[in-house]
């Protein structure tokens, strides 16, 4: 099924692309929106390992690392994120490396704005020599035969642009972000295939909740959120929420029309770690093995924070 999808994107005239996902969304933060950047403040590098649908031929496999943190001089955040994404065991591959600015607005004593741009280079390319062909099979010994087909594909690359915007409190946070402003031709060969914008809004709380332990802090917190995205005629939107209790995160997420997810986490101050586990909910439900995602977190040390900063609360997978 991956060979099949990605010699399609190979050799259409005219297609419409849509973006890998990860389930672990604010453990991801600068791929879900810019605006994040520098909201840790300190220096922050966070890992990211997806493999979806393992059980089928060819899988779709992506990673991510990216580094932000907050700068007084400039008045905001800067961030880098690179991310791979490989289908069809590598018959498909895209990397993109991306530059964000972010700026802190201070709207009142208690609500915060940031204002993202992102500035991208990517990268697609094809492998022809891993995708197979029906005159390549003889009906006894399988494939044996060379194709008649005449190679296409190689790589082409472009630059892209995304912006992003976050309102946040104490308790609440708000986001919106609009990624392939510029919907650059991705298309392999002679044509076009232009990658159509992706619309994300986001929103959620941290509640905290029972007894209060050192410095007054609630050792539990309840996290309801609620994240849309749109991107051509694909939409999805999803729900869900997180529990978390001293150094242990949990949640539970319901994507529409597609899986229930399941996360397990533990945290400290300088370090996260998440997994999670998409059960699959469509008509693939026997035939994909679900989505695994793996993500980690390192926080670093920097100078005492200002008053005028205000971190997000935010959920921490």
């Amino acid at each position: 099924m991956a060979l099949i999808v990605a010699f399609c994107a190979g050799i259409a005239g005219t297609t419409s692309a849509q973006d890998p996902q990860f389930t672990q969304f604010y453990a991801n933060p600068l791929y879900l929106n810019p605006a994040f950047a520098g909201t840790a403040r300190c220096p922050r590098v966070v890992l990211n390992y997806r493999n979806q649908w393992p059980a089928l031929t060819g899988t779709f496999v992506t990673t991510s690392a990216s580094y932000d943190q907050h700068i007084d001089a400039i008045l905001g955040g800067l961030g880098v994120l690179v991310t791979n994404d490989q289908a069809g065991k590598g018959t498909l591959t895209t990397t993109t490396v991306s530059g964000i600015y972010s700026y802190q607005l201070a709207v009142s004593r208690k609500f915060s704005m940031k204002f993202a741009a992102q500035a991208t280079y990517f990268q697609k390319s094809l492998d022809w020599s891993k995708l197979t062909f029906g005159d390549q099979i003889d009906p006894r010994r399988g494939f044996i035969y060379n194709t008649n087909d005449v190679p296409r594909g190689g790589s082409v690359g472009n630059a892209d642009f995304s912006a992003g915007v976050l309102g946040y409190t104490d308790i609440f946070f708000v986001g919106f972000a609009a990624n392939h402003l510029s919907q650059p031709n991705e298309s392999l060969i002679v044509g076009v295939s232009r990658l159509p914008i992706k619309f994300t809004a986001h929103a959620g709380a941290m509640i905290p909740i029972g007894m209060r332990g050192k410095y007054g802090k609630a050792k539990t917190k309840i996290s309801p959120n609620i994240l849309y995205q749109q991107q051509a005629q694909f939409r999805q939107l999803n729900l869900g929420l997180y529990v978390d209790h001293g150094p242990i995160t949990a949640g539970i997420w319901y994507r529409t029309r597609d899986a229930f997810i399941a996360l397990i986490g533990f945290h400290t101050e300088k370090f996260k770690f998440g997994y999670s586990y998409d059960v699959t909910t469509s008509k693939l439900t026997t035939s994909t093995a679900g989505s695994h995602e793996v993500s980690l977190q390192i926080q670093f040390n920097c100078k005492p924070k200002k008053r005028r900063f205000r971190v997000v609360a935010c959920p921490t997978f």
